[in-house]
């Protein structure tokens, strides 16, 4: 068999267009889709707050889905007060609540995905923030399987939630985020969730001294960052 020339492709498969992800916008830009998802109303916030301030005012035209699958009653109210603070007005179309009870969705599990069916035809997402496949919380656990089971052509980053299980794991993916953004995450999230106030480790201190810790690992200009587990990425040259 010839070799093939240096100008050539080796194999004779067809091409397939990549589209990439694109996160300095322009005027001719389309608008990126970002999709949060959290078990609880203030996962999101926990997780990937300050990097949704950003996102926000670096590109203003992005359209959120905001989807919280555990938020009835007072928590409910809470889940919205949350998406607005960090949402702005994009927070009026993007806001989607469900009230599967809370600790139980592994016996809710056929109801959740059909449920995460019907978001993934209504919304096609260009970004998808979700929970670590390694939370040891159950809630948390359903939501990051479901995520990758759902959402397959689509950059996902799993976010990390502080808490008594001790399961903070090593991520490989940060988002260096600007002094102001962390101490606005770290104030709304005390300002809004009330409920959450009596938890020993529910503090501001927590929430900075987290970002610290990460914004240390990556270097970060202004020493802040939140960071991510990144299972699969593809590099297009």
């Amino acid at each position: 068999m010839p070799r093939p020339r240096a100008d050539e492709p080796f194999c004779e498969r067809p091409r397939q267009e990549t589209t990439l992800l694109n996160l300095k916008a322009d005027a001719s830009s389309k608008p990126l889709r970002v999709l949060c998802l959290g078990a609880h109303s203030d996962d999101i916030e926990i997780g990937c707050g300050a990097t949704v301030l950003q996102l926000g005012r670096r590109r203003p035209r992005a359209e959120f889905r905001w989807v919280v699958w555990s938020a009835d009653g007072t928590r409910g109210r809470e889940a919205r007060l949350g998406a607005q603070k960090f949402l702005g007005p994009a927070a009026k179309d993007a806001i989607q609540l469900h009230e599967f009870r809370d600790g139980y969705f592994p016996a809710q599990f056929s109801a959740i995905k059909d449920a995460f069916e019907s978001l993934a035809r209504e919304f096609r997402p260009d970004i998808v923030f979700t929970h670590a496949g390694d939370d040891r919380h159950q809630d948390h656990r359903i939501i990051s399987e479901l995520t990758w089971n759902t959402f397959r052509n689509q950059l996902i980053l799993e976010y990390e939630i502080p808490k008594w299980d001790g399961d903070l794991g090593r991520p490989n993916f940060y988002v260096p985020a600007s002094r102001s953004a962390a101490l606005r995450k770290a104030k709304a999230l005390i300002d809004v969730f009330g409920t959450q106030r009596s938890k020993d480790w529910f503090s501001e201190e927590t929430f900075l001294g987290l970002m610290r810790l990460r914004g240390m690992e990556c270097r970060a200009t202004e020493a802040f960052a939140e960071a991510f587990h990144a299972r699969k990425i593809a590099l297009s040259l």
